[in-house]
């Protein structure tokens, strides 16, 4: 179970830029947690590095190196999936 949380705090850390208790302390006064108020594209790349996360552990990568890794596609996929949203405001 422990092993799930660090996981989970891996790529909150990766996407949100923070765990899940800073989130928490963060906000005091918002019910649910970080994902709970994660926008459509974030929970898209959170999808995505979720899997991508589970190849780099069968790889045997460190969960440093994992982190650079699952940040790095995190930065690529929001850019991505934001300028795609842009240019479909663009068309309608």
């Amino acid at each position: 179970m422990f092993a799930y949380a660090n996981e989970a705090d891996l790529l909150n850390v990766a996407l949100f830029g923070k765990t899940a208790k800073q989130w928490r302390c963060e906000n005091p006064g918002k019910e649910g947690n970080i994902r709970d108020y994660a926008s459509l594209e974030q929970l898209v790349v959170l999808s995505n590095m979720e899997s991508i996360n589970a190849l780099l552990i069968r790889q045997g990568l460190s969960q440093g190196e994992r982190l650079v890794q699952l940040n790095n596609t995190a930065i690529t996929q929001m850019r991505s999936l934001v300028s795609n949203r842009d240019l479909k405001k663009l068309s309608t």
